[in-house]
């Protein structure tokens, strides 16, 4: 009995193996795949980046091809559009300070300041300011333009301002300078060339020119036998010079021309200029300089002084970095040994580096009153 009942168990152990699901082999290749995915994974982990590298090089690269290829293309766009170069010279478009009207001067601190509006020409219309010297600062108060006109006849001289390019007659520096002119008892009369702040008109040099000869011309008609200086700054110091050459020629030359920071010649000038980035460019004076002569621009100061004949005082500071001190120390030495200076007396100021007047603060100089004098 024992016995059957054991082999009845021994049967029953048997189907039930026999029954049950046999283990799974091991898969050998599922673990060497397993095996060879972490390096796998690795290697893609380095890959990342030396791809971002890559990507990063290649974009820089790109970069600095194409700023390459536009800094070669303007030359050639400059020469074959001179206009672009004459507008560079101009910057007339350029308007600084921006958001002020020019026919409210008092909106500058210029309380006794009238905005005239003259026509040089049929189709040019050009914005005027009149500061009255401080002395008459009071009786200026609420007068029209016809009390204005009527005082450039009392005992005060008077200048004739013009202002170098960009901007307008309204900016900060100038109107600095005419503050202090004003309280030196000068009439300070200035304005915007035509294309100018709001003036009418296209600018070029001879236009420029013919609108300071068309003020002078509205002031002497006006300040009887008061002195009459005519001040030019930067750019404005060659429109300055094409006036008085031509008031020499017709023999009306005023009392004394004052030139601040001036240079030579434009051409000169531009070869000279801080920013000019393509001075050492094979055929810089083909690509940049032609074009300006070709538009029509000169501004020759160094030509034009053999021409003057009244007192000039030039005023230049060591440290200007729009037109280097040394052009107006050339320009200064061309004067002292023209002959039609013989008469006159040539005088240069130099501001000392330390000062810090660079190419506009001039004003700011406490010998000014005195230099004038």
């Amino acid at each position: 009995m024992r016995k059957r009942n054991e082999s009845v168990t021994v049967e029953h152990e048997r189907a039930a193996a026999a029954s049950a699901p046999a283990p799974a082999p091991l898969d050998k290749g599922c673990s060497l795949r397993h095996s060879l995915r972490l390096p796998a994974a690795a290697d893609t982990g380095m890959k990342r980046p030396l791809g971002r590298r890559y990507g990063l090089w290649f974009r820089l690269r790109k970069l600095i091809i194409w700023l390459l290829g536009v800094y070669i293309a303007i030359p050639f766009l400059v020469k074959l559009c001179p206009a672009i170069q004459a507008k560079l010279v101009f910057l007339n478009f350029v308007r600084v300070p921006y958001f002020i009207d020019l026919k409210r001067p008092q909106d500058q601190g210029l309380n006794h300041t009238c905005n005239y509006y003259l026509q040089p020409e049929e189709d040019v219309t050009i914005g005027v300011w009149h500061t009255v010297p401080a002395a008459l600062w009071k009786n200026a108060r609420g007068k029209d333009q016809l009390w204005f006109e009527d005082a450039l006849g009392s005992s005060h001289p008077v200048i004739l301002y013009l202002h170098g390019n960009a901007g307008t007659r309204g900016g900060d520096h100038r109107v600095e300078l005419y503050k202090v002119l004003s309280s030196l008892g000068y009439h300070v009369v200035t304005f915007d060339y035509r294309g100018w702040g709001d003036s009418i008109g296209s600018p070029s040099e001879m236009g420029m020119t013919y609108d300071a000869l068309h003020v002078f011309d509205w002031i002497k008609a006006r300040s009887g036998d008061n002195a009459v200086y005519i001040w030019g700054h930067s750019l404005g110091t060659g429109v300055a010079t094409n006036l008085v050459r031509r008031l020499c020629e017709r023999e009306t030359p005023p009392d004394a021309l004052i030139l601040e920071s001036p240079f030579t010649n434009i051409r000169e000038e531009a070869r000279s200029h801080p920013f000019s980035i393509y001075r050492y460019f094979p055929g810089f004076d083909w690509f940049f300089l032609d074009p300006i002569t070709t538009s029509g621009i000169k501004f020759a100061n160094d030509e034009n002084v053999k021409y003057i004949s009244c007192s000039l005082l030039i005023l230049h500071a060591e440290d200007d970095p729009v037109v280097p001190f040394h052009l107006g120390k050339k320009l200064y030495n061309i004067a002292a040994t023209s002959r039609s200076f013989r008469d006159y007396k040539v005088q240069f100021v130099p501001f000392h580096t330390d000062l810090g007047y660079r190419h506009k603060y001039i004003y700011r100089s406490p010998e000014l009153p005195r230099i004038l004098r």
